[in-house]
């Protein structure tokens, strides 16, 4: 493929692997030792997580693990994807993607919503939020758009952590699709000031899938038959859980100038769910609560963002159905990403389109979102 086939493209998800040692190099060391860590069995596919006196087991994929010189098995990552934790190889690999900008998740820190103790958690989060400010967004500020980590288990911690986060210069915040336990629910009025503060620091609010707290924590849903496939079609409903929630609870409407990216979760559910809120919303009106000023889906359109890696009829959500804040997103390095075919994967969905269409999926909505980000050289 020639320089001149490259499509360029920005991602609405993306992860970086915590560098090793990483906890200890932000964290004293009695903190550092009870956050997320794991460790692969030596004679099999099978790792060990480790979370703040919590343990789970789970089975790695045969292609993310390696035999060391000694019959060690280990997470095979720079052979997966050689930036996974090294920022100057991923900016090489974003390059040879033809990937300019992207939203960054943490990868162990996403368990950190397993953690119930808030002291903990707080400290944490601030931390990592000055680690990658400093460590990843100024290292490449119009490519790189890490999340900000944000405590959940106090609503005024978070509202905090936010304004700290904002106040760093970090653009937008993940959480997770569920609460933890004891936590009021998303649709609950207890979290307007966190509303309320990411509307008015311009902090878009993240919600990578898979993330719907301790009853999801290994993400296993379903055995026997069918079953692999059952429980990663699962991951992606907590997602449109919290769209709706925001939606149908006045959240958003209340707060306009809001924004929420739903990453990894597809895109033509929202034509589809927004068709059955309205439905709702009229022809069930005796109970509904409370009223709202638009239709629940001309909120869920105007405000909610989403991203998709492969879905061939997620361009449809845009030209046929209407939906305009469709986002690509390459999910790297995941197995279930693009990274090694992302130019084959780009021109499958968009060489047939009509270039307004492709131009907004690839480029246009991250911008909107972020639009701090000038590249990329072309679009």
């Amino acid at each position: 493929m020639t320089t001149s086939d490259v499509i360029w493209a920005h991602s609405g998800d993306s992860h970086f692997m915590e560098p090793p040692g990483f906890w200890s190099r932000i964290l004293p060391k009695p903190l550092a030792d009870r956050m997320p860590r794991s460790e692969k069995d030596p004679d099999s596919d099978f790792e060990t997580v480790y979370v703040d006196g919590q343990t789970f087991r789970r089975k790695l994929p045969r292609v993310a693990v390696k035999k060391t010189e000694d019959g060690k098995t280990m997470m095979d990552l720079e052979s997966a994807a050689p930036g996974t934790g090294n920022v100057d190889l991923r900016l090489l690999d974003l390059d040879n993607e033809g990937i300019w900008a992207e939203v960054m998740y943490p990868s162990l820190g996403l368990w950190e919503n397993m953690i119930t103790d808030r002291d903990l958690v707080r400290a944490a989060c601030r931390a990592e939020n000055e680690y990658r400010k400093e460590a990843l967004q100024d290292r490449a500020p119009d490519r790189f758009v890490p999340a900000a980590a944000i405590p959940m288990l106090d609503i005024q911690d978070a509202v905090e952590a936010l304004g700290y986060a904002a106040d760093l210069g970090l653009h937008v915040a993940a959480l997770p699709t569920g609460v933890s336990e004891g936590m009021p629910d998303y649709n609950r009025d207890d979290w307007e000031p966190l509303w309320a503060t990411a509307e008015e620091c311009g902090m878009v609010l993240g919600f990578h899938i898979g993330t719907d707290g301790l009853g999801a924590k290994d993400n296993v849903m379903f055995n026997g038959p069918g079953g692999a496939v059952l429980n990663y079609v699962g991951t992606t409903y907590g997602g449109q859980w919290v769209a709706m929630k925001l939606v149908t609870s006045g959240a958003l409407e209340r707060h306009p100038d809001l924004k929420i990216l739903i990453s990894e979760g597809g895109a033509t559910w929202v034509p589809f769910i927004g068709d059955r809120m309205n439905e709702g919303y009229r022809q069930h009106s005796m109970w509904v609560r409370p009223m709202l000023s638009h239709l629940p889906k001309e909120t869920l359109y105007r405000q909610v963002y989403t991203s998709f890696q492969h879905d061939e009829t997620a361009p449809a959500a845009l030209w046929a159905m209407g939906y305009q804040n469709v986002m690509w997103g390459s999910d790297y390095p995941h197995i279930e990403g693009t990274y090694g075919h992302t130019q084959k994967t780009l021109h499958g969905l968009f060489d047939d389109l009509d270039p307004g269409v492709s131009h907004r999926i690839r480029i246009g909505a991250f911008k909107e979102l972020f639009p701090h980000i000038t590249g990329p050289p072309e679009s």
